[in-house]
């Protein structure tokens, strides 16, 4: 039993069933480019990156830090691809950018602030519905991906140009209904993509928000 009153050997067993009924889906679906697939991808990362924020959860204060630092570091990620790799971020890409920057930022202030219960499940709160926002942008993205070449819509205008011409109301719209560009994948690494990845941590950060909030 660990801190977060998580059995370890519980943990275990959970990662390696979903792994087993990920292949499973797998055999049935094939390798291709299936919504289902991905998501059920996506939620074993997101369930291995969660379990290994609970067992290893430090005291409080340590995991805002850490939090704030693993947002800057996925943003530092990001910008690399873009300026170091050449991946130009699509209007969603940049949207969950903002959706971590904010992430980062609540991490941030609770590092300082070492709030108690109280204050921890209003932190709680936050991560969860900022993550929760970046989750369903991220979630718009790998459907965008999953879709078939003939179904994918074309690509749209670049997020500056509609922040400049367009209404933002608009402009939130049109990214939310997302272009060519954002279907494209662009970097894969252990079978998911940029989006599938930023989704995985998105409920990643949602569950450790909440467990940090119940810790003593």
């Amino acid at each position: 039993m660990n801190r977060t009153g998580l059995p370890l050997p519980w943990t275990g067993l959970i990662v390696a069933l979903a792994l087993l009924l990920q292949q499973a889906i797998a055999l049935v679906y094939g390798e291709g480019p299936a919504f289902a697939l991905a998501l059920w991808q996506v939620g074993v990362m997101a369930l291995g990156i969660a379990s290994l924020a609970l067992v290893l959860m430090p005291p409080r204060r340590i995991a805002f830090a850490l939090g704030f630092l693993i947002c800057a570091a996925l943003l530092a990620w990001a910008f690399w691809l873009e300026h170091i790799e050449g991946l130009d971020p699509c209007p969603l890409c940049m949207f969950q950018r903002v959706a971590f920057a904010a992430i980062g930022l609540i991490f941030l202030v609770g590092t300082f602030h070492n709030p108690g219960r109280i204050g921890s499940w209003i932190y709680a709160l936050l991560l969860v519905a900022v993550a929760g926002v970046g989750a369903a942008l991220a979630a718009r993205q790998v459907w965008l991906q999953s879709l078939p070449a003939n179904e994918v819509p074309a690509c749209g205008m670049g997020l500056s140009y509609m922040l400049e011409s367009m209404p933002f109301l608009d402009v939130i719209t049109r990214v939310l209904e997302g272009s060519g560009e954002c279907a494209d994948k662009g970097w894969v690494f252990l079978g998911l993509s940029i989006a599938g990845w930023t989704l995985a941590f998105f409920v990643a950060i949602a569950v450790a928000g909440i467990a940090l909030a119940r810790r003593d």
